[in-house]
């Protein structure tokens, strides 16, 4: 593996674990439609990192897919209106990390959020300022490895990696043709790696070893 010019991160299970916070969003939307539901953590464990419409087939089965999602469009605005003061943890060394690594490279975040999620999440952990740029499945609708490359070209990247923390983000990173990095600390769990390193704190000394 080539050394990098750039890092793009995944976010939810590799930067921050905001679950509480967006398994709230599902129920107070739930209350405000009478529907006879809650969701719990562990629920929402296993759908984290799915784009919008995978995921509306998996928590709203009993709705068609233009009811699903806008429901799922609900949750996201109220989830925007509760995400900066909600917010949710920053894994070990995640915010020191990143200041320590942007000295050396272009570092980036892409998620398979909703729109406008990942600023606030910028703003909420103090990071805008070492993030390049970023991007979301809510921009778009596209998948991963479509936006990495949007990112690509956008940004002249020549080595970037991916990392991420879900079998998900390595068929993802895979079909972008670009190396895949593991943290195995996040929400899932995969053999398909270039790299891997569970905890944040290794990861920052490695990349800024090399």
């Amino acid at each position: 593996m080539q050394k990098p010019d750039s890092l793009i991160f995944d976010m939810d299970g590799t930067l921050w674990d905001a679950v509480d916070t967006y398994a709230e969003s599902w129920n107070l939307i739930f209350q405000k439609l009478d529907i006879q539901r809650t969701i719990k953590r562990d629920e929402l464990l296993h759908v984290i990192g799915m784009d919008g419409k995978k995921l509306t087939r998996v928590m709203l089965p009993e709705f068609d897919e233009e009811k699903g999602m806008e429901i799922y469009n609900a949750v996201n605005q109220v989830r925007r209106e509760i995400l900066p003061t909600s917010g949710g943890i920053m894994y070990g060394g995640v915010t020191e990390g990143l200041k320590q690594l942007a000295s050396k490279y272009k570092l980036f975040v892409l998620s398979n959020c909703a729109v406008g999620i990942i600023p606030l999440f910028l703003t909420w952990a103090g990071i805008n300022e070492v993030i390049t740029d970023s991007m979301a499945y809510g921009t778009n609708q596209m998948p991963k490895n479509h936006n990495m490359h949007l990112l690509m070209n956008k940004h002249n990247l020549q080595n970037p990696i991916y990392i991420g923390d879900t079998n998900g983000d390595a068929e993802q990173t895979r079909l972008a043709g670009i190396p895949f990095v593991f943290v195995s600390y996040g929400f899932g769990n995969t053999d398909d790696y270039d790299n891997k390193f569970d905890d944040f704190e290794s990861l920052t000394q490695y990349y800024l070893s090399l």
